[in-house]
């Protein structure tokens, strides 16, 4: 489910048709642009409207402020994320718990990595919002998808799923964080995420048959 955001962060209206669908998408883009280029500081709705080649009347349509525009804009990233951890979790069904856990690290790595610059400057832009119902509904949605993974493995002895999950993920999502906070270089972040994977892999193999 959508997160519900403040009133303030809320969006004028959502895109319905496909022609409108494209305007946001592009105002999207050229916000990550901005962002990139000069952080917060530099974006305002007149840029992001100028770089995404629509009007500031079109930007305001959807966004009152460039606060609400920012929070929809993570919105977004959460439900890409949500959706491929998701989809990693209905492919692992059945699998032993080892080959979940690394197959979960793999998909969060990989999404938060592979455009690390993204990852750094979402991070940075929604840091002053009241981001908690975006956490708290990006939070509950893979925790329906990985404690219903973790459930299902061929080899698992669970007293407490919901615990084992809560843990399990606290530490992938964690580390993953403070490799970003930390600016690790390519190899201490390859050693941090084998790292990882071996503790992860030991914890759950208390709970294996």
């Amino acid at each position: 489910m959508p997160a519900s955001p403040p009133t303030t962060l809320q969006p004028r209206k959502t895109p319905t048709q496909s022609r409108s669908r494209v305007t946001v998408e592009a105002i999207y883009e050229a916000t990550i642009q901005v962002l990139l280029r000069g952080g917060m500081n530099e974006l305002t709705t007149t840029h992001g409207a100028e770089r995404a080649g629509v009007s500031v009347g079109t930007m305001y349509q959807y966004f009152p402020n460039k606060q609400a525009l920012i929070y929809a804009l993570n919105e977004r990233y959460l439900d890409a994320l949500a959706a491929r951890i998701e989809t990693t979790c209905r492919e692992q069904a059945g699998a032993p718990l080892g080959q979940m856990v690394e197959a979960l690290i793999e998909t969060y790595w990989t999404a938060k990595t592979e455009r690390a610059d993204i990852t750094r400057a979402l991070y940075r832009s929604v840091a002053e919002l009241n981001n908690d119902a975006l956490i708290h509904a990006f939070a509950e949605r893979v925790d329906r998808a990985t404690t219903a993974m973790f459930s299902g493995a061929c080899d698992a002895l669970f007293a407490d799923v919901p615990r084992t999950n809560l843990a399990l993920v606290t530490v992938i999502y964690g580390t993953v964080r403070n490799a970003f906070e930390r600016g690790l270089s390519a190899q201490e972040a390859a050693e941090l995420r084998q790292d990882l994977t071996t503790m992860c892999r030991a914890y759950l193999a208390t709970f294996t048959a």
